[in-house]
C-alpha cells in the first residue's frame, strides 16, 4: 500500500484552507475521534466557538477497514442549531454516513454539515468541504511522529 506522510505545516495550511472555504454560519463543532480531534480543536479557537465536541467510531483496526462502523459518545445538542462535523479523511465515507445517521435520528432539527481536509472520489458521501482528495493512504503526522521517537 502507497502511503503520504502528512506532517504539521502541511495541516495548518490546509486548516486554514478549509476554514476560508466554509461559508456557512454554525454555532457547534463535532470532531470525529480520533482523526477530527486536532481539527475540531483549531477550529473552535478559530471561529471562537466553545461549543466543541467529540463522537466517538471506530472503522478501521490499523490499515484494516471493519465490516460496520460503531458510533458512541453521541454529545447533548440541545441547544444546538447548525452543527459542523468535522475529520481529518472522508475515505470510504461509511464513517461520516453512520455519524449522520445517528446525529439527525437523535437530533431531527439540528442542520449538520461536514468537512475534511480529504476526501476520496470512492467515498460514498462527499463533504460538505474539503482541501484535498487523496490517491492513496494518508499517514498523518498525529499518528507518526510520536510513534518514531518510542
Amino acid at each position: 500500500m502507497e502511503k503520504r506522510y502528512y506532517p504539521y505545516e502541511d495541516f495548518l495550511a490546509d486548516t486554514n484552507a478549509l476554514a476560508q472555504k466554509i461559508d456557512w454560519e454554525f454555532d457547534t463543532i463535532i470532531a470525529i475521534a480520533r482523526g477530527g480531534l486536532s481539527l475540531g480543536h483549531l477550529f473552535g479557537e478559530y471561529y471562537n466557538i466553545r461549543e466543541v465536541y467529540s463522537i466517538n467510531t471506530i472503522g478501521y483496526e490499523d490499515t484494516v477497514k471493519l465490516e460496520q462502523v460503531k458510533v458512541f459518545n453521541v454529545p447533548e445538542l440541545s441547544g444546538a442549531k447548525n452543527v459542523l462535523i468535522v475529520d481529518d479523511i472522508v475515505d470510504s465515507g461509511d464513517t461520516m454516513i453512520e455519524v449522520l445517521k445517528v446525529l439527525h435520528q437523535a437530533y431531527p432539527t439540528v442542520n449538520f454539515k461536514t468537512a475534511s481536509l480529504f476526501y476520496k472520489k470512492s467515498a460514498k458521501i462527499v463533504p460538505n468541504w474539503y482541501v484535498q482528495e487523496a490517491d492513496r493512504w494518508i499517514e498523518f503526522f498525529w499518528s507518526v511522529d510520536l510513534n518514531r521517537k518510542k
